[in-house]
């Protein structure tokens, strides 16, 4: 468990301060943001080589996760379907969901309004999950993870040029969302093994909406030097490439200098 766990928390860093948690489960790690009584993190946990067959150890092993506080889930399940709110019904979630993928027996389903109830994501955690973190805090929500990307998204559309690609990394897999004239186009979750997948799925996109490659603007968000992605590579490849890290949501206080080396988004912007 030491091994696999990083700490980032201020200099006056007291457990007693945490007045709420958000934790980021991804498919193979997960933080928990412990944030005071004005919403500022005063400390992060990032579980490393996380596995969701052993959640309960890992809830077991973390001090952050003591306290009986407000939680938020969010979960970056890849089976998710986004529907527009106007045709959104509470308790058809497994309907939306089952044309999209296969769902396990007592999957227990949820949705996160975005963009002014305009559009809900809808997905699922599975009930052993659910009642593992239920016995741990008396107030939590759940909410996909794909949210603070796309509320990101959402604020920044009317800075947006005609076409848009834009992609938020993370370890082995992608979020790529598509704005048409500030609307959104596509949304999707991709794995990738490569730099080459990256760029794959953006030309297959690319071809798909029929975007003038000299024109559409490419821009990538979360990428490390790992992953040898940089303004030469894009420049290759595309006319308009940039990367980008998003604007500031979250308050810290001091002692997180070292929290960037992450490049996880939500170290950035969370939905709220």
């Amino acid at each position: 468990m030491e091994n696999n766990l990083k700490v980032y928390k201020s200099d006056k860093f007291d457990v007693e301060d945490t007045a709420s948690l958000s934790l980021f489960l991804y498919p193979n790690s997960f933080f928990v943001f412990a944030k005071d009584k004005n919403q500022a993190n005063i400390a992060v946990h990032h579980h490393q080589n996380f596995n969701w067959n052993k959640i309960e150890e890992e809830l077991s092993a973390d001090p952050l996760l003591k306290a009986d506080v407000p939680a938020k889930i969010f979960i970056h399940e890849g089976l998710f379907s986004l529907i527009p709110g106007v045709l959104f019904q509470p308790g058809k979630e497994s309907e939306y969901l089952q044309l999209i993928g296969d769902l396990p027996e007592n999957a227990h389903f949820f949705n996160t309004p975005l963009d002014s109830n305009n559009i809900q994501i809808v997905s699922y955690i599975s009930s052993k999950i659910k009642k593992s973190l239920e016995s741990r805090f008396s107030e939590l929500s759940f909410i996909h993870g794909a949210s603070s990307f796309l509320s990101y998204l959402f604020k920044e559309r009317f800075n947006l040029i005609g076409q848009e690609i834009l992609v938020n990394y993370f370890g082995k897999h992608m979020y790529l969302a598509a704005f048409t004239d500030q609307d959104l186009s596509v949304f999707n979750r991709f794995e990738i093994n490569t730099k080459e997948d990256i760029l794959k799925y953006i030309l297959i996109m690319i071809e798909t909406l029929k975007y003038d490659r000299n024109h559409v603007r490419i821009s990538l968000f979360g990428l490390s030097e790992k992953t040898e992605i940089n303004e030469e590579w894009g420049s290759q490849y595309f006319t308009n490439f940039r990367m980008l890290k998003p604007y500031e949501n979250q308050n810290y206080s001091h002692g997180f200098k070292h929290l960037k080396s992450e490049h996880i988004f939500e170290a950035h912007w969370q939905y709220d």
